[in-house]
């Protein structure tokens, strides 16, 4: 018997023998629904009717996975007198905790599942089964086969791969206002555990102000898309319930999602947690989060000075504003180098500014040796976070 291997190319110019067998999607996962297609013109026995094949034992159709099969498997006629057959089967799965909830995922719709039974009650082989009734159990690492026996010694063969993929969570703006809700989603099909209907599932969602959160019920765009959206409503007054979370304007949200169905090379058993975060409060540049301005080099008494002596104490000062509409915490250094870029003075303050404040943080130096120095000023998140929330500031100082 020779073989036929192809794809499904609609309106190529082939033999009237060697029909090509096509799949909708070129991988799928565990549990999807597959849509089959195959060009036989010469099956199309009616001009004025709907013809089948597949379903006797002279040109069968088999559909198999590694562990199950569907014989003499039916397809139907697009149409009269078109020579396409189509015909779809749903993959099953197997027993196995989706979602890390045992009481939801595959067990949900299985009862022997939940049972702890390996089988799965949807896959008993359908004999002469078709179009739309064919189930077949499917594992996380699998293929599925399609084979047509066109004459005694010319078979058709199609297969794809099925497998399952790493998941991706998403805040679908990179800020929200405090009062306001976001919408998270995650892109998984391998939790589309039902093609027939739209599948839901929880994620962990929490603030800086609430880092216990909420568990979010996210639920699938439509019955096959393997796209879940849920809407997180941010409070600034009421405590955490449902789906409100408890936000303050300054707040990180993290939203994160637990794949249980990864792909090779991970074990079945294993899980990756995935996150996504968003900024409550407008978001800010950080060097303008709190822009200094205005740097002098003053005496004691605030007076701005042009002259600077040897051991004369002067104050090193800038104006900082706050840029924000919430509270900043800040860190204000001075360092001062020689003529040699030596490091001669390291100094710093740290203090918060509210809404819209501004403060003249200062800093006390004195000279030991003429030379001319350069200040610079530097305005940062705090001593252990770096981040800058102000350009620096240079200043030439000139001491005899």
């Amino acid at each position: 018997m020779s073989l036929i291997i192809s794809t499904l190319i609609i309106g190529s110019v082939i033999p009237a023998y060697a029909g090509p067998l096509g799949f909708d999607k070129t991988a799928y996962t565990w549990t999807d629904k597959i849509f089959i297609t195959i060009v036989a013109p010469d099956f199309d026995f009616d001009r004025y009717l709907i013809d089948e094949i597949g379903n006797d034992s002279f040109n069968s159709i088999k559909i198999s996975t590694r562990g199950h099969t569907l014989d003499q498997y039916k397809l139907v006629e697009t149409g009269p007198s078109t020579g396409i057959f189509r015909g779809e089967i749903i993959l099953t799965g197997f027993c196995h905790d989706a979602d890390g909830d045992s009481t939801t995922g595959i067990q949900s719709r299985n009862s022997q599942c939940s049972k702890g039974d390996d089988t799965n009650p949807r896959t008993s082989p359908v004999q002469n089964g078709g179009p739309t009734n064919g189930f077949l159990e499917a594992k996380n690492d699998d293929g599925i086969t399609v084979s047509f026996e066109y004459t005694d010694n010319q078979t058709v063969l199609g297969s794809a791969p099925i497998r399952w993929n790493i998941g991706d969570v998403q805040w679908l703006e990179a800020n929200y206002p405090a009062g306001g809700n976001g919408i998270v989603r995650v892109f998984d099909p391998d939790m589309n555990l039902n093609p027939e209907a739209a599948d839901n599932f929880d994620v962990d969602v929490w603030s800086d102000s609430d880092a216990g959160g909420i568990d979010l019920t996210i639920t699938e765009t439509g019955e096959m898309t393997g796209i879940f959206e849920g809407t997180v409503f941010f409070s600034t007054t009421n405590e955490s319930s449902g789906s409100r979370l408890l936000v303050t304007n300054g707040d990180t949200v993290t939203a994160e999602y637990d794949d249980h169905t990864l792909p090779n090379p991970y074990a079945i058993a294993d899980e990756l947690d995935i996150t996504s975060t968003s900024l409550i409060g407008t978001i800010i540049p950080p060097l303008e989060r709190a822009p200094s301005a205005n740097c002098r080099i003053a005496d004691v008494s605030g007076n701005t000075l042009s002259n600077v002596a040897i051991d004369q104490q002067v104050q090193i000062t800038c104006d900082v504003t706050n840029g924000q509409d919430r509270e900043q915490q800040f860190a204000y250094l001075v360092q001062v180098k020689n003529s040699d870029n030596i490091a001669v003075h390291l100094a710093w303050i740290t203090g918060s500014l509210s809404a819209g404040q501004t403060l003249s943080p200062s800093l006390s130096w004195t000279p030991q040796k003429s030379d001319v120095y350069d200040v610079t000023t530097f305005v940062w998140e705090s001593l252990e976070n770096m981040t800058s929330l102000s350009n620096t500031i240079s200043l030439g100082v000139d001491v005899r």
